[in-house]
């Protein structure tokens, strides 16, 4: 017998001998169907950034009401091309009750409708990046989703916002406060500027 739908993360697994797919264990045993708080970075370097990412929270409030976000910030681009324009970054929480994939289909698609063009060059301009931070305790290790985030709890352009709306929010597998992890940074990440479009 196999599963069509992996219930635990929406994925499609083809097992005749354990019907999940990799990973998913977690899934079903740390991850509720009830309502989550699931954490969207949000960040845009190309064309009209601000309204790319105004257009993005507009659409977490259409699908899921009432949105915590943090304020904007400008910031220097890491790991990314020589002479790559400045980002705004900002992170938002919604209440979540959606599996981890199809919150995951629902960013990309976010992406997709601010105009994103996927050239296959790491780190390259976008018009928007909307990246899942954490879902709740969930932790999940798929082929192109891992929660939380890997690289969240070192970033300054994710912490910085984060910390703003949740300052004391323990991401899982971590033992400190996003607070106390923004804190603890070194300088190498020039600080988040905060952004005021005139």
């Amino acid at each position: 017998m196999t599963w069509k739908t992996c219930w635990g993360c929406g994925s499609n697994p083809d097992s005749a001998f354990f019907p999940v797919c990799p990973g998913s264990l977690i899934a079903m045993i740390g991850f509720s169907p009830a309502s989550l708080p699931c954490g969207i970075a949000l960040g845009s370097n190309l064309g009209d950034r601000a309204a790319h990412l105004a257009q993005a929270i507009s659409a977490l409030e259409s699908a899921f009401g009432q949105v915590l976000c943090s304020p904007v910030y400008e910031t220097v681009p890491q790991g990314c091309p020589a002479g790559s324009p400045p980002y705004l970054n900002a992170v938002a929480e919604v209440q979540c009750d959606w599996r981890p994939l199809t919150l995951l289909a629902f960013c990309h698609d976010l992406e997709q409708r601010a105009g994103r063009m996927r050239t296959g060059i790491y780190g390259a301009p976008r018009t928007l990046d909307a990246d899942i931070l954490y879902m709740g305790s969930l932790a999940l290790d798929l082929p192109g989703l891992v929660l939380p985030h890997p690289r969240a709890h070192i970033r300054r352009f994710v912490l910085k916002p984060l910390a703003d709306i949740r300052p004391k929010l323990v991401l899982p597998g971590q033992n400190d406060t996003v607070a106390a992890l923004l804190a603890a940074l070194d300088g190498a990440e020039p600080a988040p500027i905060l952004f005021s479009q005139s």
